[in-house]
Protein backbone atom coordinates (compact mmCIF):
# COMPACT_ATOMS: atom_id res chain seq x y z
CA UNK A 1 0.00 0.00 0.00
CA UNK A 2 3.33 2.30 1.12
CA UNK A 3 4.89 1.86 -2.05
CA UNK A 4 2.25 1.78 -4.85
CA UNK A 5 -1.53 3.45 -3.59
CA UNK A 6 0.35 6.09 -1.86
CA UNK A 7 2.38 7.16 -4.71
CA UNK A 8 -0.85 7.11 -7.10
CA UNK A 9 -2.62 8.89 -5.10
CA UNK A 10 0.09 11.50 -3.92
CA UNK A 11 0.24 11.93 -7.56
CA UNK A 12 -2.93 13.37 -8.32
CA UNK A 13 -3.16 17.42 -7.72
CA UNK A 14 -6.02 17.95 -4.73
CA UNK A 15 -5.19 15.09 -2.44
CA UNK A 16 -5.12 16.71 0.77
CA UNK A 17 -4.03 13.48 3.48
CA UNK A 18 -4.12 10.03 3.37
CA UNK A 19 -4.64 7.40 5.98
CA UNK A 20 -3.78 3.77 6.06
CA UNK A 21 -6.02 2.16 9.03
CA UNK A 22 -5.88 -1.31 10.06
CA UNK A 23 -7.59 -3.84 12.49
CA UNK A 24 -6.76 -7.43 12.85
CA UNK A 25 -9.20 -9.97 13.54
CA UNK A 26 -7.07 -13.24 14.90
CA UNK A 27 -5.17 -14.20 11.24
CA UNK A 28 -7.12 -11.62 8.97
CA UNK A 29 -6.66 -7.78 8.90
CA UNK A 30 -9.15 -5.35 7.94
CA UNK A 31 -7.98 -2.03 5.94
CA UNK A 32 -9.56 1.19 5.41
CA UNK A 33 -7.78 3.66 3.32
CA UNK A 34 -9.25 7.19 4.00
CA UNK A 35 -8.47 10.09 1.72
CA UNK A 36 -8.89 13.93 2.16
CA UNK A 37 -9.57 15.45 -0.85
CA UNK A 38 -9.95 19.35 -1.89
CA UNK A 39 -13.33 18.50 -4.40
CA UNK A 40 -15.14 15.58 -5.86
CA UNK A 41 -13.50 16.90 -9.30
CA UNK A 42 -9.92 16.16 -7.57
CA UNK A 43 -11.19 12.55 -6.55
CA UNK A 44 -12.29 11.97 -9.99
CA UNK A 45 -8.85 12.85 -11.09
CA UNK A 46 -7.72 9.95 -9.22
CA UNK A 47 -10.85 7.73 -9.67
CA UNK A 48 -12.72 8.06 -12.70
CA UNK A 49 -16.00 10.11 -13.81
CA UNK A 50 -17.62 7.74 -11.27
CA UNK A 51 -15.86 7.94 -7.62
CA UNK A 52 -18.10 5.68 -6.32
CA UNK A 53 -16.77 2.68 -7.91
CA UNK A 54 -13.70 1.11 -5.69
CA UNK A 55 -10.24 1.47 -7.56
CA UNK A 56 -8.09 -1.68 -7.62
CA UNK A 57 -4.31 -2.77 -8.53
CA UNK A 58 -2.90 -6.05 -10.36
CA UNK A 59 -1.52 -7.05 -7.59
CA UNK A 60 -4.47 -6.47 -4.70
CA UNK A 61 -5.53 -10.29 -6.05
CA UNK A 62 -2.76 -11.68 -4.44
CA UNK A 63 -3.41 -9.77 -1.37
CA UNK A 64 -7.02 -9.30 -0.64
CA UNK A 65 -9.59 -12.30 0.74
CA UNK A 66 -12.45 -9.89 -0.93
CA UNK A 67 -12.44 -6.82 -2.82
CA UNK A 68 -15.67 -4.48 -2.32
CA UNK A 69 -17.56 -3.06 -5.63
CA UNK A 70 -18.02 0.12 -4.32
CA UNK A 71 -16.25 2.81 -2.78
CA UNK A 72 -18.14 5.26 -0.01
CA UNK A 73 -17.36 9.02 0.01
CA UNK A 74 -18.33 11.70 2.64
CA UNK A 75 -18.29 15.42 2.05
CA UNK A 76 -17.15 16.83 5.39
CA UNK A 77 -19.14 19.45 6.63
CA UNK A 78 -17.11 20.40 9.84
CA UNK A 79 -13.79 19.79 11.15
CA UNK A 80 -12.17 21.34 14.35
CA UNK A 81 -9.57 23.19 12.37
CA UNK A 82 -12.14 25.31 11.07
CA UNK A 83 -13.75 26.45 14.84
Amino acid sequence: MKERAAPDYGSVPGLQNLFFTRRDEGDVSHFLLITIWDSIESVKKFSGENPDIAKYYREDDDYLLEKEEYSQNYRVFHSQEEA
